[in-house]
């Protein structure tokens, strides 16, 4: 049987724009400590260490954990695309989960280029080369950057189908933004109105500059433990995990002609089913959620897949403004990806520090009223979802 896991504590830095960031070694080493400082326990006591990022060569992660100190613990270094962040914390859970270890940290960050993603090596098979078929097949080859043709093809698949206006894929960063103007971390803190959201330059489908997150460095991370650890150090802040579920593709990712599919649709569902039926916990229990909104149109997708509402509704769910503060439950209060920023190894860690910080009640002006119970959606294509469930 497994132990109980709790979030100990919680790290971030300040997300910046690349260029402005310090190394990733710097990063790591500060989201580390401001994790192990929250949780008031010394370095020695973490028996593993999970260390996730995408841009980096290999044990970049031990490079960012040994200003901490050389413990000769083992490092585990995590590549998951996007969803890299949150499976570092999801093989820490388990290990804590499993008796491996008491005390474990997850750690991910990212020093990022300008410019929108693509392939790094020229010279092999790309790993995405089987979505990126599925994709071609669907709406065609096209210049423009490939994460927005993926997800803006998504959001065009979604708005022909149930009929949604532009302007409701628009709302989203009028949302986003307006709940970041409160997180002193975030990279875009700012304001915009819905005219500017939707003037700003088209991208594809449904999307504008201003519906897409940006390339950020920064870094994050979380110390979890079991609960007998907890108990011992006289961790009362601690959060517990009270479910955890990581999927990848299924046939009906390439087989099924849709590209809310080929963006991981059934990962999502699939995900946060298997999260709510081990807790018990339905999605209309959930008072906080932190979800990979990397593109306006995947938010307002994941809103169906999470459960949040019923598949077709989502433009009513936002028209409603049922995703904010005095709805039905608060979206990405921290801002987002879309204006908090997306170092992508550091996201998943990040999205959990806000949900951490949501239920102990110290989030400051963003804090969700009476939180209790906290949903992560972190999804990256090529592909895995991990999707977990807090309780205070």
């Amino acid at each position: 049987m497994e132990r109980g896991v709790r979030v100990a504590g919680v790290g971030m830095i300040e997300f910046s724009k690349p260029g402005r960031s310090e190394a990733y070694t710097q990063m790591g080493e500060k989201a580390a400590r401001l994790a192990l400082e929250d949780a008031g326990i010394p370095f020695r006591t973490v028996g593993q260490i999970y260390a996730g990022y995408v841009y980096a060569d290999s044990t970049a992660g031990q490079a960012a954990v040994y200003g901490l100190g050389l413990s000769g613990v083992p490092i585990f270094n995590v590549n998951n695309n996007c969803a890299t962040g949150s499976s570092a914390l999801f093989l820490a859970r388990q290990a804590v989960a499993a008796g491996v270890t008491d005390c474990a940290l997850a750690l991910g960050f990212e020093q990022m280029v300008p410019g929108a993603l693509g392939d790094m090596y020229a010279d092999r098979p790309s790993p995405m080369a089987r979505q990126t078929a599925a994709m071609d097949k669907l709406i065609g080859p096209g210049e423009q950057p490939i994460a927005a043709r993926y997800f803006g093809g998504a959001g065009q698949e979604y708005a022909e189908r149930y009929g949604v206006h532009p302007e409701t894929f628009g709302k989203i960063s009028v949302k986003a933004r307006r709940h970041a103007e409160h997180n002193p971390l975030a990279i875009f803190r700012n304001p915009l109105s819905l005219e500017e959201v939707m003037a700003s330059p088209p991208i594809y489908g449904p999307l504008t500059r201003y519906q897409c997150c940006p390339p950020t460095c920064g870094a994050a991370a979380a110390v979890v433990c079991s609960e007998p650890f907890a108990q011992k150090h006289g961790l009362d802040n601690a959060v517990r995990i009270g479910a955890q579920a990581m999927s990848t593709d299924f046939p009906s990712t390439f087989d099924e002609g849709s590209m809310m599919k080929v963006i991981g649709y059934d990962m999502a569902k699939a995900a946060a089913d298997a999260v709510f039926e081990a807790s018990g916990v339905g999605p209309e229990d959930v008072d906080v959620v932190e979800l990979h909104d990397c593109f306006t149109a995947n938010e307002l997708i994941a809103y169906e897949a999470l459960g949040l509402t019923p598949e077709g509704t989502a433009e009513q769910f936002i028209c409603d403004e049922d995703n904010t503060y005095g709805g039905k439950v608060v979206t990405n209060p921290s801002g987002g990806l879309l204006s908090k920023g997306h170092p992508l190894g550091a996201t998943g860690l990040a999205q959990c520090a806000e949900l951490v910080w949501q239920l102990r009640g110290q989030a400051g002006a963003r804090q969700v009223e009476g939180a209790t119970v906290g949903l992560q959606h972190n999804l990256g294509l090529g592909g895995a979802c991990v999707v977990t469930l807090y309780q205070n």
